[in-house]
């Protein structure tokens, strides 16, 4: 596998555009498109929010039923949730236009929103931006990262990535482009995300590997534990590579899982050190859980967990803090029995096979370890921040990413509709 530039444009095939429409804010990208020559299979997941954003049952409606795609319409600035019947209506009139445009069928065109909830969507506004979109999409590199601008909200910085990776000789290419920065705590996946491939795969297989791949990317972070009404992450293949098609129980399907995991993976970490008002990421592993669920939901707990998210912000090594979490997460281990490390990234392949000697011991037995506080202070103030705990306890193990919490997460949130 190896990293290439560019994003959603990558893979042969897939054109993209962003452009101004004025759906909410004034002099910059707002509405985005993703369009293939040809059909693709499409898998996604999407928000455990009991209220779903009208663009989420749209979507989630064509990808369960019929499981194929031809392009995808997103604007930013209004959410379209809370919107009722009136917001479903806006979105099959989005796809009708967007359709006749591109000269495809209504439900070929999945639909985006993201934005403030409960404000209807101006439709003419959306049509006018979709006959800008057609006009510019294009299969070049910037246009990709045009795309990938438009789709943001609080987002400090665009998140595109593209990757190729042979599969049975043959190059296969994945791009993605994603947005969030807040109300991110995903139970699916993130706010809103989008991967292209050009590989051959057919809609069970690839949403299979999408389904378990969300488990240990965009499912393990979060920014304030908030669940997003409108969280969405779609995989669209066109095929267009060539290769063999991609069967489960074989190398291939290795490598293009692989190939999957590292994207999500690669995006996910960006969104939580996006996080509003961020100036660290925080990775926590919790190593030797008795399963890989119990050491999942321990590790989200302390990136979760405000007051050592405010720690970490204020370089304080306040490790009660981190032990609390692991405490409250509703798993069971012995904290009389684990140790927890402050670590760092050039030590982190030592630590995932059991060598924490490069990292600094701040817990052990149930009782704080003997530490320079001037050294973990140092530590706490990088721009990426690692906590490794050791339960002692089995072979399973996992990370979460999550961010530090600052003064202007509370300042961007209290103006957000302003």
């Amino acid at each position: 596998m190896k990293q290439i530039n560019g994003g959603i444009t990558a893979p042969k095939g897939f054109y993209a555009a962003g452009v101004e429409a004025g759906i909410k804010y004034e002099n910059r990208k707002d509405m985005a498109m993703i369009y293939s020559e040809k059909p693709c299979v499409v898998a996604g997941t999407f928000t455990s929010n009991r209220v779903k954003a009208a663009p989420v049952k749209w979507d989630m409606k064509i990808v369960d039923e019929k499981g194929s795609a031809q392009a995808v319409v997103v604007n930013t600035g209004i959410a379209n949730a809370g919107t009722g019947a009136e917001g479903m209506r806006i979105c099959e009139e989005t796809a009708e236009e967007a359709a006749k445009q591109l000269g495809i069928e209504k439900d070929a065109v999945l639909v985006g929103s993201t934005g403030v909830i409960g404000a209807q969507v101006p439709i003419e506004k959306i049509k006018a931006g979709i006959a800008k979109l057609v006009a510019a999409k294009d299969s070049g590199t910037a246009a990709g990262t045009d795309a990938s601008k438009a789709i943001m909200t609080t987002d400090t910085v665009n998140k595109e990535l593209a990757v190729t990776v042979e599969i049975a000789g043959v190059t296969v290419t994945l791009g993605a482009m994603s947005k969030g920065s807040g109300m991110i705590h995903p139970n699916m996946c993130t706010m809103l995300g989008y991967v292209t491939t050009d590989a051959v795969i057919d809609h069970d297989t690839l949403t299979e590997l999408l389904k378990n791949d969300v488990q240990s990317t965009y499912n393990m972070i979060s920014v304030d534990g908030d669940t997003s009404t409108n969280d969405t992450l779609l995989v669209l293949a066109n095929g267009m590579a060539g290769n063999e098609p991609i069967k489960k129980g074989t190398q291939a399907y290795e490598d293009f899982r692989a190939a999957l995991h590292f994207v999500n993976e690669t995006q996910a970490k960006r969104l939580a050190a996006d996080g509003e008002g961020a100036m660290a990421l925080i990775e926590t592993s919790v190593f030797h859980a008795q399963s890989v669920e119990a050491a999942r939901k321990l590790a989200r707990s302390v990136i979760s967990s405000s007051l050592t998210k405010a720690a970490i912000y204020g370089h304080d090594s306040n490790w009660g803090r981190i032990l609390c979490a692991l405490g409250y997460a509703g798993e069971d281990f012995d904290p009389e029995h684990m140790a927890i490390y402050y670590g760092n990234a050039a030590a982190k392949e030592q630590a995932a096979k059991g060598d924490f000697s490069k990292g600094m011991l701040i817990y052990e037995d149930g009782i704080g370890a003997d530490y320079s506080e001037e050294e973990a202070t140092k530590l706490l103030s990088k721009d990426e921040v690692y906590i490794w705990v050791d339960l002692k306890a089995g072979n399973e193990s996992a990370t979460a990413w999550g961010c530090d919490l600052t003064y202007d997460y509370v300042k961007i949130n209290a103006d957000y509709r302003s």
